[in-house]
């Protein structure tokens, strides 16, 4: 079964139901769900900071680091990230695999930082804070220039091979 949708943030959002929704959806369609494929949390940062950037998650001339509101609403994602969690494994999901997020090349290069940030949270929501059984697949350093849209965020067709490989070898012995 397929629930995701593009553009989603984890909770809240406004262009796609969140992926709180998504998962609710699936589950009161059918609440016997074994093992969950995602990803989430790289929209919550993304989508603000390539409209206005209002938390200063890029990093500048000036700023090397993101801002403390950026690290602020990384932590929220991460928080949002456990209880998501937290919640599948009080319905009975036996096995989780989150994908992370890949280094954005070009002209959102200077996200890289905030990404880091946000994957090394996602990944100890995953494996440490939340008490489902959770395996992260970390991708970063791994999807090429060439393997991103022009748009410098979402995956070609190939760098979309080159992440289901990755995800292949974790995900298949769950099922």
């Amino acid at each position: 079964r397929d629930y995701t949708q593009s553009g989603a943030e984890l909770q809240g959002g406004s262009l796609a139901p969140s992926v709180y929704e998504q998962y609710a959806a699936a589950n009161s369609f059918n609440g016997d769900i074994n093992t969950i494929l995602m990803d989430g949390g790289g929209n919550d940062i993304l989508i603000p900071a390539t409209l206005f950037d209002p938390y200063g998650c890029r990093t500048q001339w000036y700023r090397w680091n993101p801002s403390r509101s950026c690290r602020n609403l990384i932590e929220d994602q991460r928080i949002n990230a456990v209880n998501l969690l937290n919640q599948m494994d009080a319905d009975g999901v036996a096995n989780v695999v989150w994908l992370g997020y890949y280094e954005l090349p070009r002209g959102n290069a200077n996200l890289t930082k905030a990404l880091n940030i946000g994957n090394n949270k996602l990944r100890s929501a995953c494996q440490s804070d939340s008490v489902a059984s959770c395996q992260f697949v970390d991708p970063r350093g791994t999807v090429p220039a060439s393997q991103v849209e022009s748009d410098d965020i979402h995956p070609t067709p190939e760098g979309s091979v080159n992440l289901a490989g990755q995800i292949e070898p974790v995900l298949f012995p769950l099922l």
